[in-house]
């Protein structure tokens, strides 16, 4: 039997010319640089799970947007997930350093510039670009 997709959301975070990142600990994209998010919760909103995923992994405190996009993560191989991810515009209560936790390894404020010199998990340089978060992806 084939498992469900999972709903996933992301924070999607510019402040003072930075994107807000974090490194993947363990599980998909394991060691690439991506948006703060994860599963939504069973009655939880999407826009609850946002605030909550931003400040699990990053130990800071925001509020959740309009949705920016959706990207699908299809399973690569037996037993890997499927997943829905909706990424949401999301905006810090109060700039500061951000701590790394939850699956995340570390957290980061990356200038737009910089951006797309990390090891960036699959999609996520196109995905931000086509929404207009950053201008270069090469």
């Amino acid at each position: 039997m084939t498992e469900r997709p999972q709903l996933c959301v992301g924070a999607v975070v510019v402040d003072d010319g930075s994107l807000l990142l974090v490194r993947r600990g363990h599980g998909p994209a394991q060691g690439a640089w991506s948006v703060p998010g994860g599963r939504v919760e069973a009655g939880e909103s999407l826009a609850e799970a946002v605030v909550r995923e931003l400040a699990e992994e990053t130990g800071l405190e925001g509020v959740c947007g309009e949705l920016l996009g959706w990207v699908e993560v299809l399973a690569e191989g037996p037993g890997e997930p499927h997943f829905v991810v909706l990424d949401f515009v999301a905006t810090v209560l109060e700039h500061g350093e951000p701590s790394a936790g939850d699956d995340a390894a570390e957290a980061s404020w990356v200038p737009l510039e910089h951006v797309v010199d990390l090891d960036l998990a699959g999609g996520l340089a196109e995905f931000l670009h086509d929404h207009g978060v950053i201008t270069v992806i090469v």
